[in-house]
């Protein structure tokens, strides 16, 4: 250093020097089952993030064994086939990749059968029991895992056949839990329901609710971010926020899937549930401890606190060429786009405006959190036209959080000018596996805990909020207006977004920071 050269040091290895996990390690064989197992979330989502685990070792050989379950007939090594190619290597041990994969897949067995008859389910039951004597379990001590990557008009017969005929035989420590995807109904009506049908046959700690936008790794930094760093205590309020955005944009439209999107639209597709949860987190206050239940009863505070949707604090878009998809009706008023403004009724966040953004064919790929703060009073370096201090956590692609602040620019002059303080997490986390959601919540299933996940309260209150907006989309009352694709979507919801208060940086860009 005596040259006056910088040097750069690598970084001691990360420590888990304050690991809170209270979890212990369960006895007695695991059987995991994917019912829906041919279809195109097991395969793409479901499989791999069982590879995953397995590969990592939160999974053992010799405790757990998949099976698999669908109407289609097919052999075990068919179903094996079909999963093979989406099981992709695992960071730091490609080198036995192949050999992984064939002891993985070995572990799979196949049962065929209807969704809604006697006959399959009784077919799955022994199979079940058939692998769990072999292992020498005690009856009922053993665990059971039912995982529905099924379209949800079928949860309740399966639910019933599996109340039926596939639980443990009786309680010696074991357990059967399911695990329901979204979405939860199409409004409150519907989503109530369905939680009766399930609610008459299972109990709330056997029933998780799977969205995976609560596994994913930023979304879990959340919590810890706010209630574990000082100086955001006192930031984090009506004083200092002027506004949160909550966005997520895709570069490409419904691609095939059409009819299907059709039925929901982006509004029930993304925002009541994924943005939600994400508003859950970043709104919610310190909760009681880390139990599940004392955090989701703050998310259920921030839910009920939230004010009824304005009408003008909406703006719906439909992208151009969306009903040329010959699934689509001609008349369609789905939006693909939305644009709308959740206001929070209590003490920390009144007159802060979340604005709340997802579409679809839009300019840019990017899911992220945007929260920007007051301007400071007494500009005394005229900067303030180079805009705001913002808080930004990058939640898709290139995770990352930065805080985007003035400084003086490097050189001679009194100039000021917009950079970052950056934690890009490819850079930083190089030799880290960073799990995918699904990995992270099929684990929390099996370990039983239900922090991110959905209670039934919980959905309840989010329906509440966007059912009326909703019934009237679906009655033609509110308009999708159409934008291009490849665009920022309507004008309109910039200008939305300003009248809320949000100012926009003009000049500034964040770049990923390269290795």
């Amino acid at each position: 250093m005596g040259s006056g050269q910088w040097s750069v040091e690598n970084r001691a290895p990360l420590k888990n020097e304050a690991l809170v996990s209270e979890y212990e390690p369960e006895t007695g064989c695991l059987s995991i089952i994917v019912l829906g197992a041919s279809g195109d979330l097991a395969k793409k989502k479901t499989f791999p993030a069982l590879f995953h685990l397995y590969r990592q070792g939160f999974i053992q050989s010799h405790d757990v064994h998949i099976f698999g379950y669908a109407r289609t007939k097919i052999s075990d090594n068919d179903l094996r086939d079909r999963i093979r190619g989406y099981l992709t290597p695992c960071k730091g041990f490609e080198s036995t990749h192949e050999e992984d994969v064939g002891q993985f897949l070995q572990l799979i067995k196949y049962v065929a059968g209807a969704y809604d008859t006697e006959e399959g389910f009784r077919s799955l039951d022994k199979a079940i029991s058939e692998y769990e004597l072999s292992k020498n379990s005690t009856e009922g001590s053993s665990r059971r895992l039912f995982y529905l990557a099924l379209p949800p008009s079928v949860y309740p017969p399966v639910c019933k056949m599996i109340k039926s005929y596939c639980m443990n035989k009786s309680d010696l420590g074991g357990w059967t839990r399911i695990v329901v995807e979204k979405p939860f109904g199409k409004d409150l009506e519907s989503a109530e329901e369905l939680s009766a049908q399930i609610g008459e046959l299972f109990e709330e700690p056997q029933i998780y609710r799977i969205d995976h936008y609560l596994g994913k790794e930023l979304v879990q930094n959340l919590m810890v971010l706010r209630f574990a760093n000082r100086f955001f205590l006192p930031l984090w309020n009506r004083d200092n926020i002027s506004n949160i955005q909550i966005v997520f944009r895709e570069d490409f439209g419904t691609e095939g899937r059409g009819g299907y999107f059709d039925q929901y639209g982006i509004i029930r597709d993304i925002i009541q549930n994924h943005l939600l949860q994400v508003l859950c987190l970043v709104a919610m206050e310190k909760p009681v401890s880390l139990k599940p239940e004392h955090v989701r009863d703050e998310k259920v505070k921030v839910l009920q606190s939230v004010l009824p949707i304005e009408d003008n604090e909406v703006v719906l878009g439909q992208y151009e060429g969306y009903r040329d998809d010959p699934t689509v009706p001609d008349n369609s008023n789905t939006p693909t786009f939305a644009t709308m403004v959740l206001r929070i009724h209590n003490e920390r966040w009144e007159g802060v405006p979340f604005i709340m953004k997802a579409g679809k064919a839009l300019n840019s790929r990017k899911a992220e959190i945007r929260v920007q703060f007051k301007d400071v009073p007494g500009d005394i370096y005229k900067c303030q036209k180079q805009g705001r201090n913002e808080f930004v956590i990058r939640l898709q692609p290139s995770e990352a959080m930065y805080m985007k602040l003035t400084v003086k620019q490097p050189g001679l002059e009194m100039h000021t000018v917009q950079s970052e303080l950056d934690l890009s997490y490819r850079q930083r986390y190089q030799e880290t596996i960073i799990p995918e959601a699904y990995e992270r919540l099929i684990l929390d299933t099996i370990r039983g805990d239900q922090q991110h996940f959905v209670r039934r309260d919980e959905l309840k209150a989010a329906w509440e909020i966007f059912t009326p907006l909703l019934h009237k989309i679906d009655r033609g009352e509110v308009k999708s207006v159409p934008y291009k694709p490849g665009s920022r979507g309507p004008e309109g919801a910039d200008k939305l977004a300003e009248k809320a208060g949000f100012v926009q940086t003009h000049g500034y860009i964040w770049i990923p920071p390269t290795l």
